[in-house]
């Protein structure tokens, strides 16, 4: 009788441990729904769309040097990190155009177009077209990268902050593991991806434990994009009691449960070998 209550004890105590650990993985795995080999269709990615303020990096380049250089604005030289008259760290950044508020660019012969709406391979083919149609450019190919392309990560993330992309694509796992992945803290099932667009702001809710993140508008970011990690309830806690205090009387009394809940249990283990 002895044994088996022994027994029964310990197989409790395992079971409760168990139990609680399959609870907090479950809350920190991501894509739990995802089995091996398993194929999921991909949505069509048309990269980010031009909004008023982006800054737009237009190079016009031709089989003629001399024409194509009047489709381009001027190179501007800065120094980085220099000091007094160093010019070694001199480099030379071409003047980007800024899309207005009415999403129009100023461009060289060939006026106001609207850019506003457009993606960047659709921009190239319109100043191709129109150089084509007008008869300044036959043969003109035009390269437009994005100059401020920049997505922020805040909450409970190892490292926030506000990261600068260089081409025009980026996924919400990529952005967070900028700032080096969600602490243990941060809600999985509750990321806010804030977003601008068209005049009006959109709240996307991301559930990174699910597949059905792939399927969502903001797994791929667009540009100005902010990123929330909601804490959880243990966080939201913490943040109520006294930092210091949190340190020092609640880690001690939370030590000493532990001792007591251990010294007890040995004592029971030791009374049924009696």
């Amino acid at each position: 009788m002895k044994r088996f209550l022994k027994t029964a004890v310990v197989a409790a105590m395992l079971l409760s441990v168990v139990s609680c650990g399959n609870k907090t993985w479950k809350n920190i795995y991501y894509l739990q729904d995802v089995r091996e080999e398993t194929t999921m269709k991909m949505p069509i990615n048309e990269g980010i769309i031009i909004q008023p303020q982006d800054q737009l990096s237009i190079l016009v380049t031709c089989s003629e040097p001399k024409l194509a250089a009047n489709f381009n604005l001027s190179v501007a030289t800065y120094r980085a990190g220099t000091v007094g008259n160093d010019l070694s760290s001199s480099n030379n950044r071409i003047t980007p155009y800024t899309v207005d508020n009415n999403g129009e660019i100023d461009f060289p012969s060939l006026g106001k177009i609207h850019v506003a709406g457009l993606s960047r391979w659709e921009l190239q083919e319109l100043i191709k077209e129109k150089l084509d149609e007008s008869g300044m450019l036959r043969d003109a190919i035009i390269i437009v990268e994005f100059l401020n392309f920049k997505i922020s990560v805040l909450g409970d993330v190892s490292a926030p902050g506000t990261f600068t992309i260089s081409g025009d694509k980026i996924t919400i796992f990529q952005a967070l593991s900028l700032s080096h992945d969600l602490t243990i803290h941060g809600k999985r099932d509750d990321v806010m991806v804030i977003r601008e667009q068209n005049g009006k702001r959109q709240i996307y809710m991301l559930d990174l434990r699910s597949s059905d993140v792939f399927n969502s508008p903001a797994y791929y970011l667009q540009q100005n994009d902010i990123v929330y990690v909601t804490p959880d309830k243990v966080k939201v806690g913490q943040s109520t009691i006294n930092e210091n205090y949190f340190r020092s009387a609640s880690f001690w009394i939370s030590l000493t449960s532990t001792a007591m809940t251990i010294t007890n249990f040995v004592i029971m283990l030791m009374s049924l070998n009696k």
